[in-house]
């Protein structure tokens, strides 16, 4: 059901392609979400000690603190933030945060693929190879020359660029293949797709693309 609405949703599409040139670069820090887990010392006053796990709605229950939306920070914005807080309470806290486990880092495939979902980056993974650990192709109906790959740019909102699978995969053209980040997702549409709009809202892709959605 996913795929199908994702296709609906890019084949309607009604804005001209962006270029390599103009595609986003993403903040490569880890923002916290959902199902991390974070361990809390306070230096000076270790009865407030705790591990603690964001909850799907991004929000942690903290000693002394209550209810705060950490989803979404860096590690060193969460961190500011429960000093802040803490200092309605404590004289200048001293605070240990440090991230114990975390999602993993992926990626999505979706579209004409053998096997579309979710895949883990444990390195360095290419647009090329990413549709081989999808299965590769469905050759009879994907349109490879026109595989769209989406970015977030920040919590709300990807940004989106057509990328020429069919002219990567050929001798000349394997220096323009390019790794992808966590949480890009690349869809091999099966018609042709003539404009594509640049800025789109992430929570339009659902459960495969929203991060408070793990």
């Amino acid at each position: 059901m996913f795929f199908k609405s994702f296709f609906v949703l890019c084949a309607s599409l009604a804005v001209a392609q962006t270029s390599e040139s103009g595609f986003a670069e993403r903040n490569v820090r880890y923002r916290l979400q959902p199902s991390d887990v974070l361990e809390v010392n306070y230096r000076y006053t270790p009865e407030f000690n705790q591990t603690v796990t964001v909850q799907p709605d991004g929000y942690a229950s903290l000693n002394l603190v209550g209810d705060l939306k950490l989803g979404g920070l860096t590690l060193d914005a969460a961190k500011k933030m429960l000093v802040e807080k803490s200092s309605a309470r404590l004289r200048d806290p001293e605070i240990a945060l440090v991230l114990k486990d975390y999602v993993k880092p992926h990626f999505f495939v979706a579209g004409e693929v053998a096997t579309p979902g979710r895949f883990e980056l444990r390195g360095p993974v290419s647009a090329l190879e990413a549709v081989a650990m999808a299965g590769g192709l469905k050759n009879s109906s994907a349109k490879h020359s026109q595989v769209i790959l989406y970015r977030k740019v920040n919590p709300d909102t990807a940004e989106a660029k057509l990328i020429n699978l069919k002219q990567i995969a050929t001798l000349a053209g394997i220096h323009e293949d390019f790794d992808l980040r966590p949480g890009d997702l690349l869809f091999v549409p099966q018609n042709q797709i003539s404009k594509i709009e640049r800025i789109v809202k992430w929570g339009n892709f659902g459960i495969y693309a929203n991060p408070f959605m793990q």
